[in-house]
């Protein structure tokens, strides 16, 4: 083929203006499969830090907030209720909490930052039933270790005022203690590590 007579601009013009024409279309089809496959505005609201007003919270109390689709129960825990994480170590699976299922800084017996306040996901471990509140005890219907804490009425497992599980029942381990920190003595942060704030 004789190429006598072709302008050799012309067509090296027209090749890179195809060129980068296919290049803008290629851009444009691909935006909005890439846009999908970012979070939407809701997705990264329910991962974000809920700000919690406990200033109500009597002792002795439950609270309920959202944070990720999941209840998360704040107990303003009495002085008595305290004095029953000791008397109920015997009895739990897994009393030092050696499974991570919190924080650092919640590693201890109270799994919590400051003794007072828990703060813990609602969920029971074995099929994630939301266990019931029961800080009464004794109570003839939970036996007569009962002093107090989590029952979930699914199917009987049992947790302490601390959310740490008893032997012998369906639940594998204690309920999770989420990220969290204090904004101050009435503020809780649930979702936020206290070195992130």
């Amino acid at each position: 083929m004789s190429t006598a007579g072709v302008d050799e601009s012309k067509r090296r013009f027209l090749t890179l203006t195809g060129v980068a024409v296919g290049g803008v279309g290629a851009v444009a089809a691909a935006t909005p499969f890439l846009a999908s496959m970012a979070p939407s505005e809701r997705a990264k609201a329910l991962g974000a830090p809920v700000t919690v007003d406990i200033s109500k919270l009597e002792p002795g109390q439950l609270l309920i907030a959202t944070w990720r689709g999941s209840p998360v129960w704040i107990v303003r825990r009495t002085e008595e209720m305290l004095a029953t994480l000791d008397d109920v170590t015997p009895q739990l699976s897994d009393p030092e909490s050696a499974a991570e299922q919190q924080p650092e800084y919640a590693e201890n017996q109270y799994r919590s930052l400051r003794p007072e306040v828990l703060v813990m996901v609602g969920r029971c471990t074995h099929l994630g039933c939301s266990p019931t509140f029961r800080p009464e005890y004794p109570a003839e219907d939970l036996g007569k270790n009962w002093y107090g804490g989590f029952f979930c009425p699914c199917h009987g497992s049992k947790f302490d005022l601390a959310g740490r599980v008893y032997k012998g029942v369906p639940a594998p381990l204690n309920m999770p203690v989420p990220p969290h920190h204090y904004l101050d003595d009435n503020t809780v942060v649930v979702g936020e590590d206290p070195e992130i704030a």
